[in-house]
């Protein structure tokens, strides 16, 4: 292990890109509850270069669809291929039916309502304000628990 990887934080962090960057990231503070760490803006103050979203322990790093940089290319937006996504992000949360309440609130559309899943945990999946899917729940995969592998599973949340 590399000595100068700092492993009491998430070592993959997820990049997503918006239109409305700024508009993106209040909605994911005010619906998810993401804490603001750095929003770096173009020079027209409207474009957001980069951004770092935190969440207990984890980040998520963001900037607007047409920022400048190279990245852009290389990505699409979930309304471009028909509201789907190639990847997703899960937040584990002490409390699923809270954060659902706040998302709601918020405007997110629920693609998996919320419910008690099979492997452990409360979940739901929602779209953001631009068709991002997000899985929150209380599922911690870092829980010590002892391994569940030999019952059928009906669902995965999207993971």
């Amino acid at each position: 292990m590399n000595p100068q990887i700092n492993t009491t934080h998430s070592t993959i962090i997820p990049s997503l890109r918006y239109r409305d960057a700024l508009a993106a990231i209040e909605w994911l503070v005010t619906a998810f509850g993401f804490k603001k760490q750095a929003v770096y803006l173009g020079p027209d103050n409207k474009t957001v270069m980069h951004a770092q979203l935190t969440f207990g322990s984890g980040m998520i790093m963001l900037g607007s669809v047409d920022n400048g940089g190279e990245a852009s290319k290389y990505m699409v937006q979930p309304d471009e291929i028909g509201l789907r996504e190639t990847q997703g992000a899960y937040l584990v949360v002490p409390d699923a039916d809270a954060v659902y309440a706040t998302a709601k609130a918020a405007g997110a559309e629920m693609v998996i309502d919320i419910r008690d899943m099979d492997y452990g945990g409360r979940h739901f999946s929602c779209r953001d304000l631009e068709g991002h899917t997000w899985g929150i729940g209380t599922y911690d995969p870092w829980a010590t628990e002892e391994p569940k592998t030999n019952e059928p599973v009906t669902e995965s949340a999207g993971r």
